[in-house]
């Protein structure tokens, strides 16, 4: 992509967490809820999170286990799009919920690829949505091994597997890519 084409997708995605924030400014109004928006573009998407100075005020904007906060990004992805026409890829987070539940999510996918690696045996995570099995699969990724979504929603999980040998004669098919970034948050 050239310098001028990319900073006219970084406008695009500017617009679109604009257009996101007045959304959520209403919905806030709304509510009654005190919240500040923050705006930014990180790896081609469009980043809006609901600041508080007490986060606790937001937390029903978040839900049980985040399922609040999916909606309220679907709702303002909606918005953003029947504004724009085009689809959009935005991510909400709402006091800093993602962020935490990302860290999370690594360390529970490094524990299971520590005991793959023990074990050789291939590790299945719990059931989780598009946005936390795409952290796994990237971790997965990073660390050389390959997994895979498995299951129907809302029992899908990830499945972390040995990575695979490669033929020790030289010839041969060259092995799986890894499949480190199977999910996507639109729900693949």
């Amino acid at each position: 992509m050239s310098e001028t084409a990319s900073k006219d997708r970084i406008s695009e995605l500017e617009d679109e967490g604009e257009l996101a924030a007045d959304y959520l400014e209403e919905l806030l109004d709304i509510a009654d809820l005190d919240g500040d928006i923050e705006i930014d573009v990180e790896n081609g998407r469009a980043l809006v999170e609901i600041v508080a100075e007490d986060p606790r005020a937001l937390e029903p904007l978040v839900g049980e286990d985040g399922e609040v906060l999916d909606a309220l990004q679907e709702l303002t992805r909606l918005a953003v799009q029947s504004e724009t026409g085009e689809r959009s890829r935005l991510m909400l987070d709402v006091a800093g919920y993602r962020r935490a539940r990302k860290a999370e999510l690594r360390a529970i996918t490094e524990e299971a690829i520590a005991r793959l690696r023990a074990t050789g045996e291939s590790q299945r995570l719990e059931p989780m949505n598009p946005f936390e099995r795409k952290v796994c699969h990237d971790v997965v990724a990073a660390a050389g091994l390959v997994s895979e979504s498995e299951g129907t929603e809302p029992h899908r999980c990830v499945v972390i597997h040995p990575a695979p040998a490669l033929p020790s004669d030289g010839e041969g098919e060259e092995p799986d890519e890894p499949r480190g970034g199977a999910d996507d948050e639109g729900g693949r």
